[in-house]
């Protein structure tokens, strides 16, 4: 077959520029007790049954007070549902609203003071219709 191409160019057969690094044998996970490499995602080894050596992830651990503000937790402490939880945080979340219309707006004249107790009242039963709506969606009676 070489007789029938005559002035073939070499250049498809010439070795890649850069070699590849290869993996380093630290880079693999190996037994402790025979060094059989394990396999992906294994928990003991394959060879002769060692429980795989987790290792330590440097990830940083959150402080424990921080799983009270956990979706799941809060809604285990309180005994609510889901849409519960959820009309209950909007209720909430419409008081603190109240108390910051007090705060961005200032009173200069009565219209004013008006005009905040206006918007006052209509957050304020909005946090009302929300925790009515709370009570009427808690599907977890206690006799």
């Amino acid at each position: 077959m070489a007789e029938l191409v005559q002035d073939a160019q070499h250049e498809f057969w010439r070795p890649p520029i850069a070699q590849q690094e290869v993996a380093a044998p630290a880079m693999l996970e190996a037994c402790d007790s025979c060094g059989t490499e394990f396999i992906v995602s294994a928990r003991f080894c394959h060879a002769c049954g060692a429980a795989r050596q987790t290792q330590q992830a440097s990830l940083p651990v959150a402080p424990r007070w921080t799983r009270h503000l956990e979706f799941q937790n809060i809604k285990r402490m309180l005994g609510l549902s889901t849409a519960s939880l959820i009309a209950f945080s909007i209720g909430l979340l419409c008081l603190l609203a109240v108390m910051g219309v007090g705060i961005v707006y200032t009173v200069q004249s009565f219209a004013d003071f008006q005009a905040i107790q206006y918007y006052r009242v209509q957050w304020l039963l909005a946090a009302v219709a929300a925790f009515m709506a709370g009570l009427l969606l808690n599907r977890n009676s206690r006799p």
